[in-house]
């Protein structure tokens, strides 16, 4: 069975860095993920380079970081006083925190800047605007009816 554009695909991903460094996998967790094609949870481009691919293949894929995880956008990117962080947090550029979100869960943002009392925190996905390296194994294909 292949991936074609009706596919359920269950799948394990590794996102590397360029160098080869690994940024962030679903095998931390122990967990594949579902995609459906065509549902736009995978980018046009992404899902153009996954048709085609059986049940236990792996395909490397080397995009821009925008093409998996959406373009970076200026919307994402806030300043907040200082006074709105615990004081014994340590504010420094590069820092990723984790804040609480109103329906619960968390969102990571990226301090950029600490400037007196403005803090420029970017909620962009780090890897946003970085060449990537997918390597994306598909564990299993389901038609959709």
């Amino acid at each position: 069975m292949k991936i074609e554009a009706n596919s359920k695909a269950l799948v394990h991903f590794n996102i590397l860095l360029k160098d080869g460094s690994a940024a962030d996998s679903t095998r931390v967790g122990g967990k594949p993920v579902w995609f459906i094609f065509g549902d736009g949870s995978l980018t046009d481009k992404v899902e153009f380079q996954l048709l085609g691919a059986e049940k236990g293949e792996t395909r490397k894929l080397e995009i821009h970081g925008s093409d998996f995880f959406g373009p970076a956008s200026p919307d994402n990117i806030h300043f907040m006083d200082i006074n709105q962080f615990p004081v014994d947090l340590k504010l420094e550029e590069g820092s990723i925190i984790a804040f609480e979100q109103m329906g619960g869960g968390a969102i990571p943002g990226m301090v950029r800047e600490v400037k007196g009392h403005s803090v420029k925190v970017d909620f962009n996905h780090p890897l946003a605007d970085q060449d990537i390296i997918v390597e994306v194994e598909v564990v299993d294909i389901r038609h959709q009816e």
